[in-house]
Order: structure tokens, then sequence, then C-alpha cells
């Protein structure tokens, strides 16, 4: 049984197999920036959703802030009208032993 060679690679096969790989590899590269691309556009449309979402969230902050800010000034004035009615109470029984 004798072999014969299928086929003689010659420069001109070669050039033609380099092309082929050549053109496979330039449609890749395209699907990939058609890719990438939408994945960027995909991207910027999150950043944006998040910054909106982020938006809304710091405004319910800044609202319960406020709503800290208030409740704190109404302790602050209760305790001071606390102290004053003590420090009143105590200057009358102060008084009131004195006599």
């Amino acid at each position: 049984m004798v072999m014969t060679p299928r086929e003689k690679w010659t420069d001109e096969r070669l050039d033609d197999l380099n092309k082929k790989v050549d053109k496979g590899f330039e449609e890749t590269k395209a699907e990939m920036r058609e890719g990438f691309a939408r994945a960027d556009g995909e991207m910027k449309d999150l950043r944006r959703e998040m910054d909106e979402r982020f938006d809304k969230v710091d405004a319910r902050f800044d609202k319960i802030d406020a709503s800290f800010q208030a409740l704190y000034r109404v302790l602050l004035g209760g305790a001071i009208a606390i102290i004053t009615g003590l420090v009143g109470v105590i200057a009358t029984l102060i008084g009131v032993h004195a006599f």
C-alpha cells in the first residue's frame, strides 16, 4: 500500500489561507466592536438610571435630616423649658424657707 500526498501546500495556497484567516479575524473584530458599543450604551443607560435613583435617595435623606433637625429643636426647647421650670421651683422653695 503506497500513500500519495493529498495536495501540495504551495505559496499560493498559503496566501489564500492567510487571506481567509485575516477575513475571519476582521469579521470577529467587527462583531466585537458592535458588542462593545452595545454594552457601552447599556452601561450608560444603567448609569443614568442609577443616578436618578441616587438622586431620589438623596432627596429622601434630606427630608429625614430635616425631620431630625426639627425634632432636635423641639427636644432642646423642651429641655430648656423643663430646666427653667425646675430652677424656678427650686428658687421658690429656697425663697419660702428663707423667710
